[in-house]
């Protein structure tokens, strides 16, 4: 198997960067909620830097949080894949969804409980 020449190094990077920055991009344009976490974090990644007390608290403080934009991001591929294998219900499609969906749930409780713990 060749290897392609000009698919390495920087320009592999440089290629790899731009379409993870249309993905945010189109996150933003489309998905409600990534919208409204991506809003959330410009609030409270300031705060966590503010209330933390030492560098792993404020580590942990926004580790927890930017948890759950994150798989905020893995819920939405997951969700497109499934739409764009067809709009009929199916045991499997609804499956995936729901575990998707979980993923941001429990970003979600791992965020307040880590808050709750570092802050209280």
């Amino acid at each position: 198997m060749a290897t392609d020449p000009n698919n390495g190094g920087i320009r592999r990077l440089i290629k790899a960067t731009g379409y993870s920055l249309q993905g945010l991009a189109a996150s933003y344009r489309h998905e409600t909620a990534f919208k409204q976490e991506v809003a959330a974090s410009v609030v409270l990644i300031p705060l966590a830097l503010w209330l933390g007390n030492t560098g792993l608290e404020r580590a942990m403080l926004v580790t927890a949080w930017v948890l759950v934009p994150l798989f905020e991001l893995v819920n939405s591929a997951v969700e497109a894949v499934v739409d764009r294998i067809g709009p009929e219900l199916h045991e499997l499609s609804g499956r995936a969804k729901d575990i998707s969906s979980a993923t941001v749930m429990i970003a979600l409780i791992n965020a307040a409980v880590v808050w709750l713990l570092v802050l209280w």
